[in-house]
């Protein structure tokens, strides 16, 4: 808990947030694939470098995907107040995530909602951008989050 609990009204449309980084290595790539997402460019660096076609073995972007999520929940923004999430929209993979590259998030919230029928809480939409050391754009990414309102 923090010192300063935040609740859906204490956040703003057009408000930006910047995660800390992220090095996504080989072992965690691979890793990831055996357990997720087994094809070869996401296991084999030597199939990945020969015969893929990415010129070199990439992270899946499911991978991405949860890296991105890790990196948003560290900061902790909405930990106190979420109630959860009805899903993600428009996720793309814009660039492949290579051994070695060190992910950030960037993320800016679009709209919030209050709920019609729960007057205890509200959604906000928000936009993931996942960007590697270079700052490309890796992924983007909408979702939605459910957080509750002030207590009376």
């Amino acid at each position: 808990m923090h010192d300063h609990q935040r609740y859906f009204e204490d956040f703003r449309v057009g408000q930006r947030f910047e995660s800390g980084g992220l090095t996504i290595t080989e072992d965690a790539i691979i890793g990831f694939a055996a357990q997720w997402d087994p094809q070869p460019f996401h296991l084999d660096a030597e199939y990945a470098r020969t015969k893929g076609h990415f010129g070199g073995l990439i992270a899946s972007g499911l991978h991405t995907m949860c890296a991105t999520l890790r990196l948003w929940l560290a900061d902790r923004i909405f930990i106190d107040c979420t109630i959860g999430s009805p899903g993600v929209d428009e996720a793309r993979f814009l660039k492949p995530v290579r051994p070695g590259d060190t992910l950030r998030v960037v993320t800016e919230l679009l709209e919030l909602r209050p709920s019609r029928s729960k007057p205890d809480r509200g959604s906000v939409k928000m936009r993931h951008t996942t960007l590697n050391q270079h700052g490309e754009t890796v992924m983007t990414m909408d979702a939605r989050v459910i957080l509750r309102k002030r207590p009376a």
